[in-house]
């Protein structure tokens, strides 16, 4: 299997370590609100990554966090519980958001039951040793307002600090920042921990027989729980572009600044910006939308989730209505043709899935080509639309059916036959076309309309398909 490294910016042979686990971490949520769907973008990549590394024979160990303590999730706490004790806010808006991020998860197709989550605030123990071994051996400082990571003693220690974007004096500043937004411009010396603030939870911690009881820095928390969950260094580490700096690159200096090795993790995997009107979707931008104002339009959240695997990872994507349009129709089409699983007959064979299951699960080998794999199957769906099923191939059909689904997540393999009435009605109409009562088949093709019916007339007999499902 290959994949693109942003370590070395080339695409790789992929293995793991130990050859047979992949030891995996995923970037996860701040839950202070809903994911937009730029974000759940990261979630499927990462989700049919892990669904081709199995198919490619490996075992899988997956970690990914919650980020339930940062500035916005304090924030909002405050915001949304102001008369609530602060520590308590803070409970009760991450776990609304942890909820409403997993309920999206399952819609999208994601599976969420063979994936580690680790919760930022039950992991503060790992991160204050952390932070405490990094201020023993040189690394870390105190400052008034907490601990900071000191880029230049990192640098000086022999390692490098631009291991994943080429950083130069230029953009490396010797300034600190104390936020846990993003900062583009420049490198700067990070919080590794927040000496408290009114109104802030907090947890006891004293460094350098110096109280300093407040909260965690951002990246140390990504850094804290990758190690707990993985050891190190792992294998895969993956997430936005975004993440690349400054997130990764911190966790990477962090991480590796009191170890002989210096890598956090022998492949980083990033994908690209979800664009609208050519812009990249931001909530600060306020161009975005959340997967219940798609729903709320009409659309499956599948349909998303083919949208975003008819484009690369690597290139960035552009949604927009009429394309989340076109992705509904091409799912609609995938629907009918696993609803072939019902309509058995006595016809000649003609099923031959290996060339198309082969061919496209070498495309995901391959970087993780999504959009040559759904190329492969189209000449199946093509085949579908006008053939049933022989009885002889319906087994075959059930397992490509399920194949289709342990690589791409579309819950074709799970689909419901519709009710004997409505069989029955579909058998009564092709007897009125056969008696020629044209009028009476139109009557019954309406009614089986009304009840999200339609039927193709073909060669080989009538093919029902559901209309528009949401």
């Amino acid at each position: 299997m290959k994949l693109y490294n942003t370590l070395t910016r080339t695409v790789q042979e992929f293995a793991p370590q130990d050859g047979s686990t992949v030891r995996f971490y995923s970037c996860g949520p701040t839950v202070y609100d809903h994911a937009h769907i730029g974000n759940l973008r990261a979630y499927i990549v990462a989700d049919t990554l892990h669904r081709t590394l199995q198919a490619a024979g490996y075992g899988v160990r997956r970690v990914m966090n919650y980020t339930d303590i940062d500035d916005k999730t304090v924030k909002r706490s405050q915001q949304k519980y102001p008369n609530d004790e602060p520590m308590a806010a803070l409970k009760k808006l991450t776990a609304e958001y942890i909820k409403i991020f997993l309920d999206d998860m399952r819609h999208i197709g994601n599976r969420v039951d063979n994936i580690i989550f680790m919760a930022a605030t039950d992991n503060i123990e790992p991160m204050q040793k952390m932070i405490a071994d990094l201020h023993k051996k040189g690394f870390a400082y105190l400052a008034d307002d907490g601990v900071y990571f000191s880029i230049d003693a990192y640098k000086k220690s022999g390692k490098k600090y631009g291991q994943l974007l080429t950083l130069t004096a230029e953009n490396t500043s010797e300034a600190r920042i104390q936020n846990d937004e993003y900062d583009k411009e420049s490198a700067h010396d990070f919080a590794l921990w927040k000496a408290q603030k009114p109104g802030e939870p907090t947890w006891p911690f004293t460094l350098d027989g110096r109280d300093l009881t407040g909260r965690p820095g951002w990246h140390i928390e990504c850094s804290a729980m990758g190690r707990k969950g993985l050891g190190q260094p792992f294998d895969l580490h993956t997430g936005g572009v975004d993440n690349i700096f400054p997130h990764h690159e911190n966790e990477i200096a962090q991480s590796t600044a009191d170890e002989q090795d210096p890598i956090l993790a022998h492949f980083f995997a990033h994908n690209e910006h979800l664009l609208v009107d050519g812009k990249k979707m931001a909530k600060s931008a306020n161009n975005f939308y959340t997967l219940a104002d798609i729903v709320q339009k009409g659309y499956d959240p599948l349909a998303f989730r083919l949208l975003i695997l008819q484009s690369h990872y690597r290139s960035q994507a552009q949604f927009s209505l009429a394309n989340l349009e076109a992705a509904q129709n091409r799912l609609q089409s995938l629907r009918a043709m696993a609803d072939l699983q019902f309509q058995v007959k006595g016809v000649e064979p003609w099923l031959n899935t290996d060339p198309s299951l082969s061919s496209m699960q070498n495309a995901l080998f391959e970087d993780l080509n999504t959009p040559l794999a759904l190329g492969n199957l189209n000449n199946l769906v093509t085949l579908a639309e006008e053939r049933l099923i022989s009885t002889d191939e319906l087994e075959l059909f059930q397992k490509m059916l399920q194949t289709l689904d342990q690589l791409l997540g579309l819950g074709l393999a799970d689909r419901q036959d519709i009710s004997q009435e409505q069989k029955h009605l579909i058998t009564k109409r092709e007897q009125t076309r056969t008696d020629k009562a044209w009028g009476k088949a139109d009557e019954l093709r309406k009614q089986l309309a009304n009840q999200g019916l339609g039927i193709r007339d073909t060669n080989n007999g009538p093919i029902w398909y559901r209309l528009r499902e949401k």
